[in-house]
Order: structure tokens, then C-alpha cells, then sequence
């Protein structure tokens, strides 16, 4: 396609995000529909990166797979996590002990920051939601939902164990000291968006509070506590111990669905939620998967500005291959890097797999404008924290 000045996976990529957008009660539909554009394309025209054909395909699934597997474990797995969290019912006792206005709101979302940033963030965000639903009535705006997902991802862009994105520095030899420095971009972008989000769920719909009488089912709390601590537990273990196992196995997926059928044996999950959580699994791997088939062999020289844009970049185009073209090629400061990848995805719910496991949660907010215009504040926010960090550290590449 000479007459284009891209290669043409990009116009068909941008042509899926672009009926995401438009028909967000068919996303599923659009997401594969595109997925086999993009790969009918590779098939018959521009092969693959390492070969042609089925060949061709095989050796890039072989090079991805993990991180595939990996993202469908835990979005799956966390679904169920939450359902048992909601079955405890310890989030009816959350508006005893939250502020019944939008300071409740506000401390809601300083929870799921400091949870993301020991938990990775999709659990996060979805015991956050899991909260919300309870001590809003189940009214959540779509906007707080919006603030929901920045939080997570807030909380773990300076966390080796909070965000995949980190994740894979770490594997590739990054200290976590190196990370850590997002957290100020963090912090400014969450004192952006916080208030104006906390001060619109209050107006839509305030803190419920709850009659006593509850009765807290410790034993599925266990079952959480126990998937948080498998999931957690391999990252750290394996990056430790055995960095290469990451590369080979989908392990914290893995440990995270051992924990909860050891789980079963106590309390049953609830099965039923697995629908929508795959649906909502499936959409996001096939914009993984094309995301991973576009023609980029390498991001232009590391500049501040240019990893500003990068962030932009993720709420639209998967983050995941954008990290690893940023560790082949080097030369970035990886905390300013950290923040700008795992922050940008919150500023549209498809942006990143918290946005996404949240709306299977919230089908209200699986439109991209209903989220640009209830979470009007989120670039907003993401350029403060980024100016926050250049004020504060400057751009140290290594």
C-alpha cells in the first residue's frame, strides 16, 4: 500500500478503536472482526515479523503467549475475586466507617491508590468498584468509575508488583528504586482528578448508610486474602529467584486460579459472573493481540516529550508492547516512563485491563464518550502529575 504513508495494520487498528468508540454495545464483535482484518492482511500481504503464513503466526504467538495467558488468568480470576469479596459482605460495613460525604468518596479512592500499589492494580480497582456498588446503592457515576480505574493504575505505576508494565522493567533488571519515582507523578495526577470526581459521585448519588446486622463471611475473605497473597507471592518469587520462569510460564495467573479452586473447597465460587468476565477478557486480548501485529520495530530517540506522548499513546494502543519496545531500545528514565504508560490508559475505559475488568463490573461505561465527557478532568490530571515529576526529579534517562 505505497499510497499510504503508514503501513495499512495501522489504519485497520485505528479503524477497530475507532468502532469501539462508535458501537460500545458491540465491542467484542468490532474487537475480533478487526483482529481478523489485521491478521487476514498479515496472511495474504505482510506476513509477520519473524516469517509468513501459519509459521509466521505460530513464532509471534510464541514470543507472547505468556503475556497473554497471563492478562486472561488474572482477568478472569480477579472477577471471581471480587464476587467473593461482594459474598463476604464486608463492603456493607464500608459506609460505617467512610464519611457519609464526598470525603467518604474521596477515601474510597486513596484506598484502591494504596491497595494498587501492593496489589496489582485490576484487583484494585475491582475491590474498589466492588465497595463502591455497595455504599453508593449501586448508582456509580460514570466519572467516579473513571477516577476508580486512575487510582488503581495510580497506585501501581510505582510499584514493581502494582502494573504489568512495571512488572516487565523489573524482569528486565530494572531496580524497583528505579520505579519508585512515578509515584510522584502519581500522587499529582490523583490530587487532580480525586476531588472533581468525588464531588460528582456525591452529587449523583451519596454514600448509603447501612443498617446493622451484617454478618461478614470470613471464610470467602480468607479465599481473597489467600489469591491476593499467590498472586503477589509468584511475582515476587519468580522475578527473585527464577526471572526466566516469567518468560515461560503465565505464573501469576497460574497461582492466582490455584488459590481459588483450593478456595472451593470451602466456598464455592459464583461461577455465573465468569460470562461477562470472559466477554470482557476476550475483548481486551484481541486489542492485545493486534496491538502486538503493528509494524513497530522501534519508538523514536527517548525524550521527555516523547514519552509524554506515550502516554497518550496507551489509552489506545496497548501498553504492554509499548514497555517492551521502550526496554529493547533504552535510554529512558523509567520512572517518568512507568508513570506515562500506566497512567494514560485511564483516560478511556478500553485504556488499560483495570478500565476494562471495571466496566464488565459497570456496562455503562463501556463508551468512550460517556468517559471522555463524565472524566473530562483525566488528561488534565495526567499532564500535572507529569509536569509534577519534571519539576520535581527532571528527565534522568539511564
Amino acid at each position: 500500500m505505497d499510497w499510504l504513508p503508514f503501513p495499512l495494520e495501522f489504519a485497520l487498528f485505528g479503524a477497530t478503536l475507532l468502532g469501539v468508540a462508535a458501537l460500545h454495545h458491540r465491542t467484542l464483535t468490532v474487537s475480533l472482526v478487526g483482529l481478523f482484518c489485521i491478521l487476514a492482511y498479515k496472511f495474504t500481504v505482510a506476513g509477520f515479523t519473524h516469517g509468513e503464513g501459519v509459521d509466521g503466526l505460530a513464532d509471534h504467538l510464541s514470543h507472547h503467549w505468556v503475556e497473554l495467558a497471563n492478562l486472561g488468568l488474572l482477568l478472569v480470576g480477579f472477577a471471581l475475586l471480587a464476587r467473593h469479596f461482594e459474598q463476604s459482605s464486608l463492603p456493607d460495613l464500608a459506609p460505617n466507617f467512610l464519611p457519609d460525604d464526598w470525603r467518604g468518596c474521596l477515601a474510597l479512592l486513596a484506598l484502591v491508590f494504596v491497595l494498587s500499589a501492593f496489589l496489582d492494580n485490576i484487583a484494585g480497582a475491582l475491590i474498589g468498584a466492588t465497595i463502591a456498588a455497595h455504599v453508593f446503592n449501586k448508582k456509580v457515576h460514570v466519572g467516579y468509575l473513571a477516577a476508580i480505574v486512575a487510582a488503581s493504575n495510580a497506585g501501581g505505576a510505582g510499584s514493581v508488583v502494582g502494573d504489568t508494565t512495571t512488572t516487565m522493567m523489573w524482569i528486565a533488571g530494572k531496580s524497583p528504586i528505579e520505579v519508585l519515582p512515578a509515584f510522584i507523578g502519581a500522587v499529582g495526577a490523583f490530587v487532580v482528578f480525586a476531588a472533581p470526581a468525588s464531588l460528582a459521585q456525591q452529587r449523583y448519588s451519596p454514600i448509603v448508610k447501612q443498617r446493622v446486622g451484617v454478618n461478614v463471611d470470613w471464610p470467602r475473605l480468607v479465599i481473597v486474602a489467600l489469591m491476593l497473597v499467590s498472586a503477589v507471592g509468584a511475582n515476587v518469587a519468580a522475578n527473585v529467584f527464577a526471572p526466566h520462569l516469567s518468560h515461560e510460564l503465565p505464573l501469576i495467573g497460574l497461582a492466582l486460579w490455584a488459590a481459588l479452586l483450593a478456595g472451593g473447597l470451602v466456598r464455592r465460587p459464583d461461577w455465573r459472573v465468569m460470562r461477562e468476565a470472559v466477554r470482557g477478557t476476550a475483548f481486551l486480548l484481541a486489542l492485545v493481540l493486534a496491538a502486538s501485529l503493528m509494524p513497530v520495530q522501534a519508538l523514536p530517540d527517548a525524550t521527555a516529550w516523547l514519552t509524554l506522548g506515550l502516554g497518550f499513546l496507551s489509552a489506545v494502543f496497548d501498553n504492554i508492547p509499548l514497555t517492551a519496545l521502550a526496554l529493547k531500545q533504552g535510554g529512558y528514565d523509567w520512572s517518568v516512563l512507568a508513570y506515562a504508560v500506566g497512567f494514560g490508559g485511564s483516560m478511556l475505559w478500553f485504556g488499560s485491563s483495570a478500565g476494562v475488568a471495571v466496566s464488565n463490573l459497570f456496562p455503562e461505561a463501556k463508551s468512550a464518550l460517556a468517559w471522555v465527557r463524565a472524566a473530562w478532568w483525566m488528561p488534565i490530571a495526567y499532564v500535572a502529575g507529569f509536569a509534577a515529576m519534571m519539576v520535581l526529579v527532571g528527565w534522568r534517562p539511564a
